[in-house]
């Protein structure tokens, strides 16, 4: 049977080995995560520059013609030229609106009653004056 020390040793040693793989796994995804982003926004670029393109070409030449003449499939070159186009501004709310008056008004949440009255206001049925409220009948 190994002593105390021993087994120290080996768990330390089986440790070492493993922090080592697990730094060298960090690192690998760390470079490959800087890689990607890099890439990433090469590529954003490249696709701002060609929608742009397309934008101002578009009164001398059409997707359609592009597409086959460059063997890019149209469904791409709408794509670029779509994300090129700036977005729509929103609209803003009329100046003469009372945001009082247009606002519903919100039911109370519930309160931690009894199931007879929670049973009720699901169902939107409403107490009987006894305080009591009449259950649905249940298959037995």
């Amino acid at each position: 049977m190994p002593t105390a020390e021993e087994i120290e040793r080996r768990v330390e040693v089986a440790d070492t080995a493993r922090s080592e793989r697990r730094s060298a796994a960090a690192r690998r995804v760390g470079d490959l995560a800087d890689r990607h982003a890099e890439l990433a926004e090469q590529l954003g670029g490249i696709e701002r520059e060609l929608g742009e393109v397309l934008a101002e070409s578009g009164d001398v030449i059409e997707i359609d013609e592009l597409a086959a003449f460059t063997d890019v499939p149209a469904t791409e070159l709408a794509r670029w030229l779509n994300n090129a186009k700036p977005g729509r501004a929103k609209r803003k709310k009329p100046a003469g609106t009372n945001p009082a008056k247009t606002t519903q008004a919100r039911k109370p949440a519930a309160s931690h009653q009894s199931a007879h009255t929670n049973v009720a206001a699901a169902q939107d049925i409403p107490p009987a004056r006894g305080g009591t409220v009449p259950l649905p009948a249940v298959a037995s």
